[in-house]
């Protein structure tokens, strides 16, 4: 009996660390709007209290630059705090900051830049991450 649980407890544990491993999404966010910056905050905590080892990268593009700029984020703490995770990317497009003059030294420190933001996204879902539009 005592090595039905055991071996019940090494599949568990095993399952467990497997969907740990594959637990991979991308957050695709273009708006403005502060409310959709406080959730995807809240998102990623939420999925990385409850699964450390998933990997978490959230794309911003179009107008949602205030939430990784200096000076003009509301959440630029929880920014700098989940950016300096090896498991969670924050990522800009490059675009995106070239439209919304956008320089480098504004941003955030851990904010990453990618060249086409939509790419990166089609990227990650080519290598089979999910994805998430970020939006009320």
């Amino acid at each position: 009996m005592k090595k039905i649980f055991l071996l019940a407890g090494l599949l568990l544990a095993a399952f467990v660390s497997f969907a740990q491993q594959d637990y991979k999404v991308v957050f695709d966010l273009t708006s403005r709007d502060t409310i959709d910056h406080k959730n995807v905050i809240r998102w990623i905590r939420g999925i990385s209290a409850e699964y450390p080892g998933a990997q978490l990268e959230i794309v911003l593009y179009g107008k949602s630059l205030d939430m990784i700029t200096k000076d003009k984020s509301i959440v630029p703490d929880a920014v700098m705090s989940l950016a300096a995770k090896d498991n969670i990317t924050i990522a800009v497009c490059a675009v995106a900051m070239k439209n919304n003059n956008v320089e480098k030294s504004q941003l955030l420190p851990g904010v990453t830049i990618v060249p086409d933001g939509i790419y990166e996204i089609i990227k990650k879902q080519q290598q089979g991450w999910g994805y998430i539009k970020v939006s009320k």
